[in-house]
C-alpha cells in the first residue's frame, strides 16, 4: 500500500465536485477497474464524507495537532476499515484496506483514513492544509522535507506570487508620486 498516495488521493476527495456517480467515475479516471461498480449511493455518501474530512485539513492548517488525532480517530471508529493480504500474483503479496465486499465509496473511505492515519504517524499531524490563495479553498497533503508547501498546487502559488508582486509594484510606484 502507498499511503502518500491514500493521503493524496484524499485530499482530491475533499476538492472534488460529486455532484453524481459519473462526477465520482471521472475522479477515479485511471481506476477503470472501479467504474462498473460506482453507484449513485457512493457519491451521496462520499459527498457526506467530504464535509466530515475537511475539519481535518483544517485543524492540521491550524497546526492543532490534538484536533488532528482526535477527528481521525473518531472517522476511524465510525467508518472501520477492514485491511486484508491480496495477492494477484503468487509471491507479490500486499494489502489492501477494504474487503472486496465494499462498496466504491466504502474503498475510498477507508483509503483516504489509513493514507491520512499513516501520514500523521509517520510524517506528524501538521502535513496537511488548506490553500493559501485566495480565494481558493482546497486542500493538500505537504510531503516536502522541510513543511514548506502552503498552496494546492503549481497555478495557485504562481498566481498568488504575481498578485503579490504587482502588490509590491503598486506600493512602490505610490510611495514614488507621493
Amino acid at each position: 500500500m502507498d499511503f502518500v498516495r491514500y493521503a493524496e488521493r484524499s485530499a482530491d476527495l475533499v476538492n472534488a465536485d460529486l455532484p453524481d456517480a459519473e462526477a465520482l467515475i471521472g475522479l477515479l479516471n485511471v481506476r477503470t477497474w472501479l467504474h462498473s461498480q460506482v453507484v449513485e449511493r457512493d457519491a451521496t455518501s462520499l459527498r457526506r464524507f467530504q464535509k466530515e474530512l475537511r475539519p481535518v485539513f483544517e485543524a492540521s492548517n491550524d497546526s492543532d495537532e490534538q484536533s488532528v488525532v482526535e477527528q481521525l480517530n473518531t472517522l476511524l471508529a465510525k467508518h472501520p476499515v477492514t485491511p486484508y493480504i491480496a495477492g494477484h500474483e503468487p509471491g507479490n503479496y500486499h494489502m489492501h484496506v477494504a474487503d472486496r465486499s465494499s462498496s466504491v465509496a466504502e474503498l475510498l473511505i477507508a483509503e483516504s483514513l489509513m493514507g491520512l492515519s499513516t501520514l500523521v504517524c509517520d510524517l506528524g499531524p501538521t502535513r496537511l492544509g488548506v490553500c493559501d490563495a485566495s480565494p481558493c479553498t482546497n486542500v493538500f497533503v505537504d510531503t516536502s522535507p522541510n513543511q514548506s508547501r502552503r498552496y494546492c498546487s503549481d497555478r495557485c502559488s504562481s498566481r498568488a506570487n504575481v498578485a503579490a508582486y504587482r502588490a509590491r509594484q503598486r506600493a512602490v510606484s505610490t510611495s514614488a508620486t507621493a
